[in-house]
């Protein structure tokens, strides 16, 4: 067994939670879970799947990533979304690996599943994602938003997580909503301006990016599919941004949505 520390943010997976820690108990001898004040079973499952869980309200994503490496044992760092795991070719390379230069981190391709469909839509696959670091000379982002691991030098292995990203598309929408209000309440608080164009031109660019540079056209409905989600994601996050400054002029304080105040949402984002 490598001396890896398995970490794993999480709010109210109580679904998920004992499958993600099992599948990191096959190459990390140490789980740490940091827990926005889950509601549900979370942290008594997790526990019993023999994780140490530390309470933590959400301070957005890179923040809350890198809470998680100070209560690691090892320096070797391998984070997980709750919703993810390792299949047995990626836990079998892992294994395998060195782990003798802090200054490697290592890139997994990911499978992403709405439901149970595999999305093979751009931006969902080939999709490697940073995850495997020593957190002596590598971190995450420090910024609320999406955050990725910044780190010396990259090396891809074979394997995949495996993504249980939305359970439908019901699930899928409402996420969106949720990231979209996430990353407006991030622009306006960086002092990010209105703007009566932006939301369609980002949603154009979304649109041209998923389908032309991403040869989502060449993939079916679920080219498409991703395609739409993206450039309904792109314009909302812009429209959300206006009305917070349309509320701040009217007087009345820019409000978050109620979800952003309670919790992260489940799971890596998609586009």
């Amino acid at each position: 067994m490598q001396h890896i520390t398995g970490t794993i943010i999480t709010f109210n997976e109580e679904d998920q939670i004992e499958a993600c820690i099992a599948s990191l108990k096959g190459v990390c001898d140490d789980v740490v879970v940091v827990d926005s004040l889950s509601t549900d079973r979370t942290v008594e499952l997790a526990i019993a799947a023999g994780a140490r869980v530390i309470a933590q309200a959400y301070l957005g994503e890179g923040p809350q990533r890198n809470l998680t490496e100070k209560h690691a044992t090892h320096d070797w760092i391998l984070a997980l979304d709750a919703d993810e795991r390792l299949d047995d070719e990626l836990a079998a390379a892992i294994r395998l690996l060195p782990l003798s230069d802090p200054a490697d981190a290592y890139a997994f391709n990911r499978k992403s599943y709405v439901g149970p469909r595999w999305i093979r839509g751009p931006g969902f696959y080939p999709d490697f994602v940073t995850r495997l670091y020593n957190r002596t000379r590598a971190a995450y982002e420090p910024k609320p938003g999406h955050a990725g691991v910044l780190a010396p030098r990259v090396r891809r292995i074979p394997g995949h997580i495996l993504h249980y990203t939305y359970d439908g598309l019901s699930d899928w929408i409402a996420k969106i909503n949720w990231l979209t209000s996430r990353d407006a309440q991030g622009m306006f608080n960086e002092g990010r301006p209105p703007s009566a164009t932006k939301p369609v031109v980002s949603a154009l660019g979304a649109g041209f990016r998923q389908l032309i540079l991403r040869g989502g056209m060449f993939r079916g409905t679920d080219g498409w599919l991703v395609t739409m989600t993206s450039m309904f994601r792109s314009f909302m996050k812009y429209e959300k941004l206006n009305e917070l400054h349309e509320q701040q002029r009217r007087g009345g304080p820019p409000a978050l949505d109620p979800g952003l105040q309670l919790g992260h949402i489940r799971g890596s984002e998609r586009p």
